[in-house]
């Protein structure tokens, strides 16, 4: 059984516009640096004991890659992890950024 659901750009935005909800981005630092979802936290195998120690597991956890492929995986393994919400971006952040640009940020 799944531990997660899939969402879409417009609903994961109209989620994020409700405020309380974590965005994991599994993507590599430099494409992370590039652009993100703002608010979004870099999620990698060195970050991921103190994201799970830091994030309500009850708030909806929305997980992003660079497609919708590598989420779903990370999307599970949050289930697994006694997240209650979880969901995988459909498109990842290469659809998200065509959709709301306005809505990224970069570092540096």
């Amino acid at each position: 059984m799944s531990a997660f659901k899939h969402i879409n750009a417009g609903d994961a935005k109209a989620l994020f516009e409700q405020g309380n909800v974590a965005i994991a981005d599994i993507r590599d630092a430099m494409s992370f640096d590039a652009g993100h979802i703002r608010a979004a936290t870099r999620v990698d195998n060195q970050s991921l004991t103190q994201f799970i120690a830091a994030t309500d597991k009850d708030q909806p956890l929305v997980v992003c890659c660079y497609h919708g492929n590598s989420s779903q995986g990370a999307a599970q393994f949050f289930g697994e992890q006694g997240y209650t919400n979880v969901y995988s971006l459909d498109g990842g952040y290469e659809m998200w950024k065509l959709a709301f640009p306005e809505w990224c940020e970069h570092n540096g």
